[in-house]
């Protein structure tokens, strides 16, 4: 295929995109209900629902317009060969393929962070700020940076590093190999996440003893569950929503809950929602999701393969030669319909795996404490209450409030 039909054909991917992603916001938007559902009148204030309905449309409204100037940024660049001049003005500083590329990433993700910022800045001081979510000071909003820019270096780096120089040996043949140090990754991230990286953002501290530590570690003996430190985290330091996950592959388990969780929530509800935690565990679904992840990185590597050293990818996007780092930019742009189509399988199943999981809850522990739980997380982050069909199927990983709730019910005869 010619460069310039390549080039008119990632352009249309783009355009594909952005229209779709727009017109399913749009529908969203207009699919708001002005009426509160009666499943979650008793602790839905009138007044905080119509909160809820002018941050839904503040924040779609705003999310229209870095939308509509990130398609005209890249538009312009792809028309005008802008990866291709950035290239060509980088590559007379270094002899070495690999770090040529490594600069050409570090570069794009320097000028892209850039350009970001000033609407990260207004999303967080402005917006969120304006609803009584936001905790983040400009000192913490700074450091975040600065530290994501350091793991980036080191982390981003040395996976980068190891990709490029698997392409330059072994050439097509890379992604079998590519696969391997993939999974080494994601096991390593798995093990390791709350012990090294979350440490580096936020203070875990252990849940000090007392009624609700117990109540829980008696849950867990219940069901049996390999609980091994129960943390707080100090998730108030950025924002006042709420949350809870557990981490840890094998026997060991990490229960973290977040102290906004804790401040909002009765223990009979926390407990309820470790549940829900739990039964993802009990259902394999971690395992599962990482074994998925994995066929879709299979998936991307082998398709990378068959294109990576195409010098048209690369002439596309303006190179005067082939270039791996030219052909990795164009290949994301082109496997973006892929990533969507699988990306709405993982959907599926993840809203298949949130039922399986507050249905192991209910039935280990209690509904209506899960439920009322439930209502409080969607109250306290002004979700929305009534999301267009559509732009659940296409987005949501988790199934929208009210049918959960009713779900739930069942469990309540």
């Amino acid at each position: 295929m010619e460069a310039s039909t390549l080039l008119y054909l990632i352009i249309g991917v783009i355009l594909f995109d952005y229209v779709l992603d727009q017109s399913l916001d749009w529908l969203n938007l207009r699919h708001s209900s002005e009426a509160l559902p009666a499943r979650i009148q008793d602790v839905y204030k009138k007044e905080e629902y119509e909160k809820s309905q002018r941050y839904q449309k503040t924040s779609a409204r705003f999310s229209f317009l870095t939308s509509a100037f990130s398609i005209v940024v890249s538009l312009v660049i792809l028309s005008f060969g802008g990866f291709g001049y950035l290239d060509a003005f980088l590559r007379p500083y270094f002899e070495s393929e690999i770090i040529l590329s490594l600069a050409f990433f570090a570069t794009l993700f320097v000028l892209s962070d850039v350009i970001n910022t000033p609407f990260q800045w207004y999303s967080v001081f402005v917006i969120e700020e304006k609803f009584g979510f936001n905790k983040t000071t400009s000192k913490t909003f700074i450091l975040d940076k600065l530290k994501g820019y350091v793991l980036g270096i080191i982390i981003g780096g040395l996976l980068g590093y190891v990709l490029l120089w698997l392409i330059q040996e072994l050439g097509e043949q890379f992604w079998l190999y590519a696969l391997g140090v993939m999974g080494l990754f994601i096991l390593v991230t798995n093990l390791f996440y709350t012990s090294l990286i979350l440490p580096l953002f936020n203070k875990l501290t252990p849940l000090e003893d007392g009624e609700l530590k117990s109540k829980i570690e008696k849950y867990a003996t219940s069901v049996t569950f390999p609980l091994d430190n129960i943390f707080v985290i100090d998730g108030s330091k950025r924002s006042t929503k709420a949350n809870a996950f557990f981490s840890g592959l094998g026997k060991k388990k990490k229960v973290i809950l977040y102290d906004t969780l804790i401040e909002k929530q009765s223990q009979e509800e926390l407990i309820a929602v470790l549940a829900h935690e739990v039964g993802h565990f009990k259902k394999k679904h971690i395992i599962l999701g990482l074994v998925l992840s994995l066929a879709q990185i299979t998936v991307m590597l082998y398709i990378m393969s068959l294109l990576i050293l195409n010098a048209d990818l690369s002439a596309a996007l303006g190179g005067e030669s082939m270039s791996v780092h030219l052909n990795l930019i164009a290949f994301a742009l082109l496997f973006s319909p892929i990533s969507r189509l699988t990306g709405l399988g993982m959907n599926l199943l993840s809203r298949k795996n949130e039922f399986e999981a507050d249905a192991y809850a209910a039935e280990t522990y209690a509904p209506k404490p899960l439920q009322e739980s439930l209502k409080k997380l969607s109250v306290t982050s002004l979700s929305n209450l009534s999301p267009h069909p559509w732009y659940v199927f296409m987005h949501y990983s988790h199934p929208p409030l009210i049918q959960r709730l009713e779900a739930l019910d069942k469990f309540r005869d």
